[in-house]
């Protein structure tokens, strides 16, 4: 299995991912996306998009505002309740995450299970510790005029968050959704975005951060109907990861959530785990959130949430089916799974086999020789064929050749097309197949 660091030190050589703010020694928990970073998020992005929204019937988009009214997140029960375990060494002041430095406790964890677990200090190494302070995750931030030296009213009146998730932005809207295209029951809202959470200690490459990037839907269903509900998007995302992400069957594992550790509106939660470098970590998470939200909504603003089914003219509080993935997180389970190191020849190798699908480049088109200029002329013919009719096409004349196809297998490239001396006699191209090295002559046109 590919090692965390293997991987952490391919995305920064080859430009997916670097440390956020770099230039200036970095900033913890954030990360920008390279150029293939950002190829292969989009990619990935993409593909959820049309498996999810465009190819179904039931299925709407949204995009939220990032900034939303705080009544939202008291309404939610966020302000109260998003809260991690902090604990801080009384020796060198370090803060953690309390469950993540310590065996066998959750978020739940009280002072005297943390204390009876002898953890130590990750950094001093000694065990002195706080009490257990609860942290709560939102940004703060203030819209408006407001200054320093504003007494405390004016200074609350302006108090805004920048969301943790992008769920209640599918909530705060599915009033306007059903006053405006009134879809039929059960139906769903999707949202790709940004969200942001103020993690204790961010760790593990893009893990566990900062800024992240969501993909959530809310499905609205009928009560009655909500665990044939839950099973549908239970199977559907099995679907999407195997099959269309391309992640091993064997290392995606399903977590029954006990209630104890469910958030605090879900009434049942499988997370879907995944076999990362580091470990078994959450890849994504499936909620019935039950009516929660949309009664919570009712209450706060006085508005009715109630649908009435076409068909019985019976009216209801839709309950709500919310699968909810990571971007960052799929995008490690994916290379983590096409990250593979073999040898040729003697010399070691490193690939990157990912789906045609979601690769960067789907063919990297070299003239054999850079100095030859009639090869050069022909293979930018054959750069420009491929680029107008597959867009996702990259050239490189840099080194021999050998070193041309380490790179593009490094960073995923499943085809390179070699334009040489034969090219210029019958029109075909040596083809070298990323996974197998095998090369084989094809005609142009073919291509």
């Amino acid at each position: 299995m590919a090692k965390l660091d293997n991987i952490v030190s391919l995305c920064k050589r080859r430009g997916f991912i670097f440390p956020g703010s770099d230039v200036y020694g970095g900033f913890a928990g954030t990360w920008d996306f390279g150029p293939l970073g950002v190829s292969l998020k989009k990619k990935i992005m993409d593909e959820w998009w049309k498996f999810f929204v465009e190819d179904r019937e039931d299925m709407y988009g949204i995009d939220a505002a990032i900034l939303m009214n705080p009544k939202t997140w008291e309404a939610s029960g966020h302000t109260a309740t998003f809260a991690d375990p902090l604990v801080e060494c009384k020796e060198c002041k370090s803060r953690f995450r309390a469950d993540k430095i310590a065996d066998g406790i959750n978020e739940s964890v009280t002072t005297e299970e943390f204390l009876a677990t002898h953890t130590k200090c990750p950094v001093c190494g000694k065990e002195s510790w706080g009490p257990i302070r609860k942290f709560n995750m939102m940004f703060m931030t203030h819209v408006g005029a407001v200054l320093p030296d504003d007494d405390q009213e004016v200074a609350k009146k302006g108090v805004a968050y920048l969301r943790p998730e992008t769920a209640q932005g599918i909530f705060t809207n599915y009033k306007n959704i059903v006053d405006t295209i009134y879809p039929n029951i059960p139906f769903g809202l999707a949202q790709q975005g940004k969200a942001f959470r103020n993690e204790i200690s961010p760790r593990d490459f893009i893990l566990r951060d900062r800024e992240c990037t969501q993909m959530e839907i809310e499905y609205f269903v009928d009560p009655a109907t909500w665990e044939e509900n839950f099973e549908l998007m239970r199977t559907l995302h099995h679907e999407f990861l195997e099959d269309v992400m391309g992640l091993p069957k064997s290392k995606i594992h399903e977590l029954e959530v006990p209630a104890e550790d469910r958030a605090h509106y879900s009434k049942r939660t499988i997370d879907f785990m995944f076999d990362y470098p580091n470990g078994e970590e959450e890849l994504m998470g499936l909620a019935y959130r039950t009516d929660f939200d949309l009664m919570n909504i009712e209450k706060a603003s006085g508005k009715s949430m109630a649908y009435r089914d076409k068909t019985t003219n019976e009216t209801f509080v839709p309950h709500v089916i919310e699968p909810s993935i990571g971007v960052e997180r799929l995008f490690l389970a994916v290379l983590s799974s096409a990250y593979t190191e073999d040898e040729i020849d003697g010399e070691k190798r490193t690939i990157l086999k990912l789906p045609e699908n979601l690769a960067p480049f789907r063919f990297c088109v070299s003239p054999l020789l850079k100095n030859k200029p009639e090869l050069v002329e022909k293979a930018h013919e054959v750069y420009d064929k491929l680029r107008k009719k597959y867009g996702n096409v990259t050239w490189d004349d840099s080194g021999n050749i050998g070193k041309r196809y380490r790179k593009q297998d490094e960073i995923g490239t499943p085809s390179c097309v070699v334009v040489d001396f034969d090219t210029m006699s019958d029109d075909t191209v040596t083809v070298r197949d990323r996974d197998t090295t095998k090369q084989t002559r094809v005609k142009i046109n073919d291509l």
